[in-house]
């Protein structure tokens, strides 16, 4: 896993959970790799993963069955897609449409464009 130096990297791996979850790499109720596991193969430190895994829970995505590890919830990728598309509304769309008006693209082109791909 390559890091992004301007995003905290348990907010990355987060986020790579939650990708797998949403491109079927990971399935609900399947187990995930424990925090020692994905620490060692991805080169972190334990905590960061831990901290990752911590966010995961509270938001209903993943939860720890005791002294067997970790599984995707049940409804996983209904939240996941639920909180990227929250997060894209807010945070990148603004700045995307701001874009398109200032180079005067017009809705027209932009289907067309779309539509082509």
């Amino acid at each position: 896993m390559e890091f992004d130096s301007n995003k905290p990297i348990f907010l990355q791996i987060y986020d790579s959970i939650c990708e797998r979850i949403l491109s079927g790499e990971s399935r609900e109720g399947s187990r995930i790799l424990s925090v020692r596991e994905l620490g060692a193969e991805i080169g972190v430190n334990p905590n960061t993963v831990m901290r990752s895994y911590e966010r995961l829970t509270n938001d209903g995505i993943i939860f720890n069955r005791r002294g067997i590890g970790y599984f995707i919830c049940e409804g996983a990728r209904e939240k996941v897609l639920e909180k990227m598309r929250e997060d894209f509304m807010q945070n990148e769309l603004p700045g995307i449409l701001k874009k398109i008006k200032l180079l005067g693209i017009s809705p027209e082109v932009l289907l067309k464009t779309s539509e082509g791909n």
